[in-house]
C-alpha cells in the first residue's frame, strides 16, 4: 500500500546506510585478500576458489534465516548482530594461521553479511515511498559500490608496504567504529517483533545444508574432477538434503522460504538472469587480480586500480540507469545495462602478456556500469508490491539467490580460469601464455552467459502493468 505520511525515513535509515558502507568498504579491501594470503603461505592460486567460496556460502545461505530472524527479533537488533559478527569474522581473519582457519574466518564474516543486507533492504520496502522505493535500492547500491571504490587499490598499497595482516586489523578498527556509531545512532520508534516460536528453526539448518552443499557442486567437480569420490559424495549429499528441505518445508507453519514469493515469473526469470551476470562481479575480480599476477608479477597494484575503476562504474551505474527503472518499463533498461555488461567482457579477448591498467580499467569499468544498473533495477523488479509485514522474508529469499549469483560466479568462473592455467603449465605450456589463453577463454563464456540473460530479461512480466504485478504479488 502506497504511504503517504512524512515520517523521516531518511534519518532512520542513517544506521542502515552505515552498515551498507561497512560491507562495501570492507570487501573492497578484502578482494585482494585471498591471492595475498595464499601467495603468503606458498599455496597455489587455485585456493583462492576456497578462501573466497567460504565466505560466499555463508552469505547466500544464512540470508533467508537472518531475514526471516530480523522480522522476528526486530531490524536494529538484527543489524548490531550482523556488524558484531562481521567484526568477530574478520578478527578470525587478521590472525589466521592456515587455509581451514581462514576458511572458518570467512564463513563467519559472511553471517555477519548475511544478517546486514537483508534488514537494509527491508528498511527500504517498509519505510520508504513507494515512488520513491528505486530510489532507495539506488541510494543502498551507491554506498554499498561507492565505499568499495577506493578499498583494492588502497588495499593492495598496504599489502605491498606491510602484509595482509595489518589491512585486516584497519578492517576491524572499521568495523569497531560503524558498531558504536550505530549502537548509539538513532533508535526505531516502533519495531515489529514476533515470537520466536513462528520461527523455521528445522527449515533453517536444512536451507543452511542445502544451499552450502549446492555451492560447493561446481567446485568440487571443477577442482576434484567430475567423477571423483568427493564429487559424487557431494553431489548426492545437496539431492538428500534438497528432498529434506522440501519436506520439512511443507510442514512448517511459516517456512523460511516463501514459495508464493518464489514462484513468480518475476522472481524466477530475475533470478535465471543474476546468476549468468552478477556471478561475474566477484568471479572476474579474482581473476583479474591473479591474472595480473601470472603475467605482470612485480606490479601488485594494477588490479587493484582496475577492480576500483569497475566499483566506480558500478555506482555510475546505479545512480544513472537503477531511478530510471520508476519512469520506463524495468526490462527495457535492464536490456541496455546488459549489452553494456557484454561489452566489458568482450574487452578481456583483447588482453595480454602486458595489459595496460586503462586496458583492465575499461573492461572492468564498463562491466562494473551494466552491473550496477543490473542489480539495482533487478530489486525493484523482485520486491515490486511486497507487503510491509513480509518484507524481511521476502529480502532474504531473494537475498539467498541473489547472493548465490556471486559464489556461483566464483565456483564456476574462477576454476574455469585458475584450474586451466594450472593444468596448462603442467603440460610445459608457458605461465604467462596459459594465463592470456585462460582469460579470453573465460570472456567467451561470460558473453555467451550475457545472451541468455538478455533472453531471461525479454521474457520477465511487465512491471508497471500494476494490475498483473499485484496479482502475481498475491498469489
Amino acid at each position: 500500500m502506497e504511504r503517504t505520511d512524512s515520517r523521516p525515513y531518511l534519518v532512520g535509515f542513517v544506521p542502515y546506510a552505515l552498515a551498507a558502507f561497512l560491507i562495501g568498504i570492507i570487501g573492497g579491501f578484502t578482494t585482494v585478500l585471498g591471492p595475498a594470503f595464499v601467495k603468503d603461505l606458498g599455496l597455489a592460486y587455485n585456493n583462492t576458489t576456497w578462501t573466497a567460496l567460504a565466505m560466499s556460502i555463508s552469505t547466500a545461505a544464512f540470508a533467508p534465516i537472518l531475514g526471516k530472524l530480523g522480522d522476528v527479533i526486530g531490524r536494529r537488533v538484527t543489524l548490531l548482530l550482523g556488524i558484531l559478527i562481521f567484526t568477530f569474522g574478520n578478527i578470525m581473519t587478521a590472525v589466521a594461521p592456515s587455509l581451514w582457519f581462514m576458511l572458518a574466518a570467512r564463513f563467519v564474516v559472511g553471517i555477519g553479511s548475511a544478517a546486514i543486507a537483508p534488514v537494509v533492504i527491508a528498511y527500504i520496502i517498509s519505510e520508504f515511498p513507494q515512488d520513491k522505493a528505486s530510489g532507495g535500492f539506488s541510494l543502498y547500491m551507491l554506498i554499498s559500490s561507492a565505499a568499495v571504490i577506493f578499498g583494492p587499490t588502497l588495499g593492495g598499497l598496504i599489502i605491498e608496504h606491510s602484509g595482509w595482516r595489518v589491512m585486516m586489523w584497519i578492517c576491524v578498527l572499521i568495523s569497531a567504529i560503524v558498531f558504536f556509531a550505530c549502537l548509539l545512532g538513532n533508535r526505531e520508534k516502533k519495531a515489529t517483533k514476533k515470537s520466536l516460536s513462528s520461527f523455521d528453526g528445522l527449515g533453517s539448518v536444512f536451507v543452511l545444508i542445502f544451499f552450502s552443499l549446492t555451492l560447493c557442486v561446481p567446485s568440487f567437480g571443477q577442482n576434484f574432477g567430475w567423477s571423483s569420490t568427493a564429487f559424487i559424495f557431494v553431489l548426492i549429499a545437496a539431492l538428500l538434503s534438497l528432498v529434506i528441505l522440501i519436506l520439512v518445508e511443507r510442514k512448517a507453519k511459516i517456512p523460511i522460504l516463501q514459495g508464493s514469493f518464489m514462484k513468480r515469473r518475476a522472481f524466477v526469470l530475475s533470478v535465471v538472469a543474476l546468476f549468468l551476470t552478477q556471478g561475474l562481479m566477484q568471479a572476474n575480480m579474482t581473476n583479474v587480480i591473479v591474472f595480473v599476477n601470472y603475467t605482470q608479477p612485480e606490479n601488485t597494484v594494477i588490479s587493484g586500480y582496475a577492480i576500483s575503476i569497475m566499483y566506480i562504474g558500478m555506482s555510475l551505474g546505479s545512480i544513472l540507469l537503477g531511478p530510471l527503472a520508476d519512469k520506463f518499463e524495468p526490462k527495457r533498461i535492464l536490456s541496455i545495462s546488459f549489452v553494456v555488461t557484454g561489452i566489458g567482457s568482450a574487452l578481456m579477448l583483447l588482453f595480454s602478456p602486458i595489459t595496460s591498467v586503462l586496458l583492465l580499467a575499461a573492461s572492468l569499468g564498463i562491466l562494473g556500469f551494466g552491473l550496477g544498473a543490473n542489480a539495482t533495477i533487478f530489486m525493484r523488479v523482485v520486491l515490486s508490491e511486497i507487503p510491509t509485514k513480509k518484507a524481511g522474508a521476502a529480502t532474504g529469499t531473494y537475498g539467498l539467490f541473489r547472493d548465490l549469483a556471486a559464489p556461483f560466479g566464483v565456483a564456476i568462473f574462477v576454476p574455469l580460469f585458475t584450474n586451466r592455467v594450472s593444468a596448462s603449465i603442467e603440460m610445459g605450456i608457458d605461465e604467462i601464455v596459459a594465463a592470456v589463453s585462460s582469460i579470453k577463454l573465460l570472456a567467451l563464456t561470460e558473453i555467451v552467459c550475457i545472451a541468455v540473460g538478455i533472453i531471461a530479461v525479454i521474457l520477465l512480466p511487465k512491471i508497471h502493468n500494476r494490475k498483473e504485478n499485484i496479482n502475481e504479488a498475491k498469489g
